[in-house]
Order: C-alpha cells, then structure tokens, then sequence
C-alpha cells in the first residue's frame, strides 16, 4: 500500500495497483474511516416466553419421582397421554439446562493423564521388560500365551513360560522363579504394559515383597514396551516358525530351541553384533580381543583396503534407555584430565577488505587523465591516411616514433 501511495504523479493509479497485485478496492477502504460501533440493542423477552410461574412449575413437575429418572421427551409423552400439556421437549431442555441439570446422568471417568515412562538401564539386572504374545494353534480361535522377560541392558531371555491362558497367578510364579534364579538384589524395575495380569494385584503384592518397582506404559502406546515386542517380531519372523502348534509340548519346545540361540548365537544388531549373554555374563572383553586381532591382521595383510586406517571393534551402548529425557541444554564437554578439546580449523587466507573489521582507506584525487588513458576508452575510427613517400612520412607530425616515446615516458613514470 504505501509504494502504490508513494508512487510518482504521472504513473496512474491503476497502473501501479496492477503491477503491484494490489486491489483498488483495499486502497480506497484503507483510507476510509472505520464505521463506529452501533449500540448494542436490548432485546426483549419474547412473547411467546412462558411466565416466572410456569417456568417453576415445569421445573417441580421435572422433579417428581416419577419423572425425576426420565427424559423430557419421555415426560412429554406421559403427560400428553394423560391430556397435560405444559411445554416443549426443547422448552423442558432449555428449563432443565437454566438450572444447572443438563449433563450426563451416568458417572463418568474423569480424563486420565498419564506420563510418559523413561527407564534407563547401565547394567544387567537394572531393568526388566515382559509382555505376554498370543501363539496360533491348528485350532480355529484357540491360542497359547507364551510370557517372556527380557533384560533390557542385553536383551537377554531371563524367563519365559507357555501356558494355555494369562493368569495373574502364573505370571507371579514365573517373576518368583526367574528372581530367585538370577540372584537379583532390591532395586530390579520391571516395565509391562497396562495387561491384565501386569496391573494385577497378586503381581504387584510379590514384587512389592521383593524389592522391585514397576513401570507401565501408556494407554494406547505401543512403542513404550519396544523392546518386548521387536523381540516377539524375531520370534516369529525365523524362517523355522513353525505359525500353528499342536499342543503346550510343541510350543515349549520350540520356544526352548528358540531361546537358547536368541542368547548364545544370535549376534544382535543393537549390542553391536555382540550375543546378548556376552553382554549378560560379561564376555564382552573375551570377544572384543578375538574380533580386534582379526581385524589387526587384515589390516596388516591388506592396509590399503582400510582408507579410513586401522579398524575397530564396535561395542555395545553404555546405556539402554526407553523414552529417553531429551533437554534444550548444550552439551559441555566432560571436565577430565585427559579432555583434548577437537582442533581448530583453519581459516583460509582473506585479504584486508574481506574483514568484517575492516576499514577502507580514505579515496586519494585520481590525478587527471586525458581521454585515452581511461580503461573504459575508445579510441575513435582512424580516417583514411593518404598515401605519403617514405621522406614524408618521417618528416610527418603523426610519426609512429614520434608518438610512441611520449606514451613509454608516461607509463615509466
């Protein structure tokens, strides 16, 4: 608006509001002043508004016993039926709805807020997982529940059982077993989903006498409890998964198969393609030193297919998290002694007037030049020369030694 408004005399308004995409329309209403505000008007009660008294009556009716449990289109029938006509459904609405009595008549759960879990886990036995997975029989509709603990640090099977339902009592007597067997001191968290046998109380009363604490995801979450379940999505993605069982015996002894290789074979991706009991038992020392001599000698045998030098063994995470805490905050380098801050790069070279600092000199008075000295000169077209003799070309004004020491003297000086 204001470059159309500051647009020189002799462009015409339409021109500039076209080159510009501007409406006239919006110019001319911009300078217009603003309507004042009209009085708000009182309304008056209607007409067909019904009085103070029949009002309070409708609402006394509303409240009678027999009515007190009903809805007003349920009251308006009655009373009609019985040749009584006090008011609308809408009006008995509208009645109920001045006095405060319009809302849900059942009890109704408050809206729940749950947090958001984030567990951490530095070593084995610091954090459990488990959840329960539904294993398909050659029976239509029938299914095996088959519960496993995990640990979260080395993804290590420390429990499993198959049984033929979820049960609160036989979820408790794996937890019994599996806690006794690993020895695991007061301190153990344990994190389920909201499942029925995981919020059970029989659960929550024996792992309270154990010393462990609980974590539950959230409502409706799915990835609060990955791990469990990328662990059920190798189960069942092996290419021996059998997809159906015939019984109890062959799930346990499939799953038996299954979990023994998961700990001792399987080289998982997220500990570095460590086995998870290399990680639970503490072997991974061993196997770093056999895995770091075979790269050392490949690199001897053949350093030029290395281009990045000497490789190394990469080793599980120090830490496991769920949902783990992100802040704003910058990260500060840890105060060690043996904290080498990472080099400076180097700056290219930039001249004095690439500087942000920099300062021009003040201009010196350009001497002044003829014509011809200036870059941007061009010399005119040369006229046509007669022809001369040779004595009359030296003798000439226009001699080429004659204008060619003026032109040497210069640019030497």
């Amino acid at each position: 608006m204001a470059i159309v408004e500051q647009r020189a005399e002799i462009v015409p308004l339409q021109v500039a509001c076209d080159a510009l995409g501007v409406s006239r329309a919006t110019l001319y209403r911009s300078h217009r002043p603003p309507p004042e505000p009209r009085p708000a008007r009182e309304r008056g009660p209607s007409p067909r508004r019904l009085d103070d008294a029949e009002r309070a009556h409708i609402l006394a009716t509303l409240h009678q016993p027999e009515f007190a449990d009903q809805p007003p289109a349920e009251v308006y029938a009655e009373l009609l039926g019985r040749g009584i006509y006090l008011a609308s459904i809408r009006t008995m609405y509208r009645i109920l709805a001045e006095a405060g009595e319009m809302r849900e008549r059942r009890h109704q759960r408050p809206a729940q807020s749950h947090a958001k879990p984030s567990l951490t886990a530095t070593a084995p036995n610091q954090v459990w997982t488990w959840d329960i997975t539904k294993l398909a029989t050659i029976h239509k509709g029938v299914f095996l529940m088959a519960y496993v603990i995990i640990d979260l640090f080395s993804r290590f099977v420390v429990g499993w059982m198959v049984a033929s339902k979820e049960c609160q009592h036989l979820a408790a007597q794996l937890f019994a077993e599996t806690i006794a067997r690993h020895g695991v001191e007061p301190g153990l968290q344990v994190h389920a989903d909201r499942g029925a046998a995981m919020k059970s109380d029989t659960l929550a009363q024996l792992l309270a006498s154990l010393g462990v604490s609980r974590s539950f995801s959230r409502p409706r979450v799915s990835d609060d409890n990955a791990f469990s379940e990328a662990q059920f999505k190798t189960l069942k993605y092996q290419p021996d998964y059998p997809g159906r069982f015939e019984s109890e015996f062959h799930a346990r002894a499939y799953l038996q198969d299954f979990f023994g290789w998961h700990n001792e074979e399987h080289h998982h991706s997220g500990l570095a393609l460590f086995t998870p009991a290399d990680v639970f038992h503490g072997r991974i020392d061993e196997v770093r030193a056999v895995r770091q001599a075979a790269l050392d000698e490949a690199y001897q045998a053949h350093p030029e297919r290395f281009p990045h030098g000497p490789p190394l063994v990469l080793l599980p995470p120090v830490a496991v998290h769920i949902n783990p805490l992100v802040t704003g905050a910058l990260t500060v380098p840890p105060d060690r002694p043996d904290h080498v801050p990472p080099p400076l790069a180097a700056e290219p070279l930039r001249s004095p007037a690439d500087r942000p600092d920099h300062v021009p000199p003040p201009l010196a008075a350009e001497p002044l030049r003829s014509p011809a000295d200036r870059p941007d000169h061009i010399p005119p077209p040369l006229a046509a020369e007669p022809l001369r003799s040779s004595a009359d070309r030296r003798s000439h004004p226009r001699d080429h030694r004659a204008v060619a020491a003026p032109q040497v003297a210069a640019i030497s000086s």
